[in-house]
């Protein structure tokens, strides 16, 4: 695997429109921390953001987007920064990858349907590896989906070595017990994931400046931060120049 500058991911995660965050992939269990998820976009690119992460909270659940016309001004927000931004939550056939690709979306996340190995090796042929991220989430090591309502038995590392063998890049690679907690990331999973063969970003439980660190050190690709950010807890500008200055967070 060529080595990648690590990428830090602001995440704007929107539940009925607005900018929530969940505990432990809990729906019952959110705090809303904003009315207009465009403005906390504007908000993190402002203070360097060049990648951020949007997740339609109630598309996961459902299968299908919910707040698409949200997202689409989260990601009109981003592009006029010149910043990226990664979609998950309910993409899980062709026309859903293709809507967001041409809308202007650098990167989908796909969780669902990422056990279909025969799809999943289609989507990458088609739209191209890099464009498709495997949402490799879990409980235990095993995979969760459907917003993370659905447990299953599925080894996650296995996944990802099968996925990587069809021409899938990435993986976001969420604890969902860890999951705004503030404990940290399951370094350890994302980096097995990553030895199986995908570039992992890592997710669930960032609590700030050391955790990202960690994650660097650890040879990720990236890293998902929403809960410390939202609650003060991480200065986005400050840790976005300090990965700079190593040539990172971009």
């Amino acid at each position: 695997m060529v080595s990648q500058d690590f990428i830090l991911f602001p995440a704007i995660d929107v539940l009925g429109g607005r900018c929530v965050r969940l505990y432990q992939g809990d729906y019952e269990q959110r705090t809303e921390y904003n009315q207009h998820p465009a403005a906390v976009a504007q908000q993190w690119c402002e203070a360097g953001a060049r990648f951020l992460h949007v997740v339609d909270l109630d598309g996961a659940k459902d299968g299908a987007s919910v707040n698409a016309s949200t997202v689409e001004d989260i990601v009109r927000t981003a592009r006029s920064y010149g910043a990226s931004v990664q979609v998950g939550g309910g993409i899980r056939n062709r026309d859903a990858i293709a809507r967001w690709l041409d809308l202007g979306v650098e990167r989908v996340v796909l969780g669902t349907v990422s056990r279909d190995i025969e799809q999943m090796a289609q989507f990458a042929s088609e739209f191209g590896g890099r464009r498709i991220v495997a949402g490799l989430d879990g409980r235990g090591g095993k995979l969760a989906v459907t917003g993370w309502l659905e447990q299953t038995n599925t080894p996650i590392v296995d996944l990802a070595h099968e996925l990587a063998k069809v021409g899938v890049l990435h993986a976001l690679v969420t604890d969902v017990d860890r999951d705004g907690t503030g404990k940290g990331a399951n370094l350890q999973l994302a980096r097995s994931v990553q030895e199986a063969g995908l570039w992992s970003i890592a997710s669930g439980g960032i609590s700030g400046r050391d955790d990202i660190l960690a994650a660097k050190a650890a040879g990720l690709a990236g890293a998902v931060v929403g809960k410390a950010l939202y609650d003060g807890k991480l200065d986005l500008r400050s840790i976005m120049q300090e990965l700079a200055l190593k040539g990172d967070g971009v």
